[in-house]
């Protein structure tokens, strides 16, 4: 039956190896179980949104999208709230625009249900011819960046000061230690090529905070079993609607840098993934990959209505595709696992954010590979993709990282007479943010 339904012996794979490739893809992606409720949660809970809650969205919205782009591709892609967006959704949106996380969940919505449309129209296609390829690899190396900032600074190595806005921290913390360790040991372990070095890693550094204080207090507080319920999911159906229709100058920018995001991260991961898994056709083309955006539209969608901040397919999926995995029984095979992890959510809610600072660092530092596809020997093309680069974590935000970087280009272009090398698209993009700094 599991033959028939996924045509296993036709991608010359097999039962056993899609269902070690998921266990694989599940253990390199786990982590998101402890990192997304930290993140949308914010600094000491300033956000509002429940880290329970937002537990309980995620495994959801992992294992159903996940599901769902298995059923409708039959690839093994595993989706999840994306790194990135996440952080966006808090420090960009909640905290940065002042916008309610039911607001923001609204926006995720409208951001989806964009995305679809412009899957299913075909238009979503000339959109991305008409950005810059150095721009769209600057802003996945610019979050990537931003992405890594916000590890350190959770875990202590960077901190405020009034003098030089940040510096080092203390050293002699033995929880700033531990940080620093979880770094260096999850870089050994990727570069030996052990599966699920960053879920190990924060599972290790959990235990450690069991013996090691902060302000007084161990870092890890167990619970009396790992074991329960999940949280109950009160951030269901809270999503507001109406805030994108009230709030337009605040939100039409916000939806806008979601979209692109989004956008470009699901192209780039489906084709790096599917081009390990032998999946393209001679040209280089992935067949059928409207399904699969469609799925990842509906994944978002889907993900806001649960609680969570976008949904999109993740690059872990790579690690199940180099064991093997080539059909949608490893998606499937995923989506167990995230369901199954539901019922330790003690376990995962006592996870500190100093065992999972290290895992920040450690995407951003994957997302940060992509610069050396960037011409830095053209000033023209470097500068705006570097601007870009630095605004988004020094300002803090990646929709004015964005932002600055399609200004710079097109300013830039035009002084150089290099007009024509510029999309209408992208002239019309520079206007609306040129707008956005100039009016707010």
């Amino acid at each position: 039956m599991l033959d028939r339904l996924f045509r296993l012996r036709e991608n010359h794979t097999d039962v056993r190896r899609e269902l070690v490739a998921g266990l694989t893809t599940f253990a390199a992606m786990a982590y998101i179980l402890a990192v997304n409720p930290q993140i949308l949660a914010g600094p000491n809970g300033a956000t509002g949104m429940p880290p329970g809650a937002v537990l309980t969205a995620t495994a959801l919205a992992a294992a159903l999208t996940t599901i769902a782009m298995a059923v409708l591709t039959n690839y093994p892609i595993a989706l999840a709230p994306g790194m990135g967006l996440n952080a966006f959704f808090t420090f960009g949106i909640v905290l940065g625009a002042g916008v309610p996380w039911q607001a923001a969940l609204g926006l995720v919505f409208w951001e989806g249900l964009l995305f679809l449309l412009l899957s299913v129209s075909g238009i979503r296609r000339q959109i991305v011819d008409a950005i810059p390829h150095s721009l769209k690899i600057a802003i996945s190396c610019g979050i990537g960046l931003f992405i890594a900032f916000i590890g350190l600074k959770n875990g202590g190595l960077i901190v405020a000061d009034p003098n030089t806005f940040v510096k080092l921290g203390n050293l002699r913390e033995p929880a700033v230690l531990i940080v620093l360790a979880g770094i260096i040991v999850t870089a050994v372990l990727i570069v030996r090529k052990v599966r699920g070095a960053i879920i190990i890693v924060v599972l290790a550094l959990t235990l450690a905070g069991i013996f090691v204080s902060s302000g007084g207090k161990p870092l890890t507080s167990l619970p009396g079993s790992p074991f329960g319920a999940p949280a109950p999911l009160t951030t269901f159906l809270q999503l507001d609607l109406t805030y994108l229709f009230t709030h337009f100058n605040t939100a039409l920018p916000l939806v806008l840098t979601l979209l692109f995001v989004d956008l470009f991260d699901n192209l780039g991961t489906l084709i790096a993934v599917c081009k390990r898994a032998g999946l393209l056709d001679e040209k280089g083309n992935l067949p059928g990959i409207g399904r699969a955006l469609a799925a990842d539209a509906g994944a978002a969608m889907l993900g806001a209505v649960l609680g969570t901040s976008t949904t999109t397919s993740y690059i872990e999926s790579a690690a199940g595709v180099e064991e093997g995995g080539r059909t949608g029984l490893t998606g499937i095979t995923v989506a167990g696992f995230f369901l199954a992890a539901l019922f330790v959510t003690p376990l995962i809610l006592a996870i500190p954010a100093a065992a999972t600072a290290p895992a920040l660092v450690i995407v951003g530092i994957f997302m940060m590979q992509g610069v050396r596809e960037i011409d830095l020997a053209d000033f023209a093309t470097a500068a705006p993709a570097v601007l870009t680069m630095l605004v988004m974590p020094l300002s803090f935000s990646i929709s004015e990282g964005i932002a600055i970087g399609f200004v710079a280009y097109v300013l830039l272009h035009l002084g150089l007479g290099r007009m024509k090398e510029v999309s209408v698209l992208a002239y019309i993009l520079a206007a609306l943010f040129l707008l956005h700094f100039l009016t707010r």
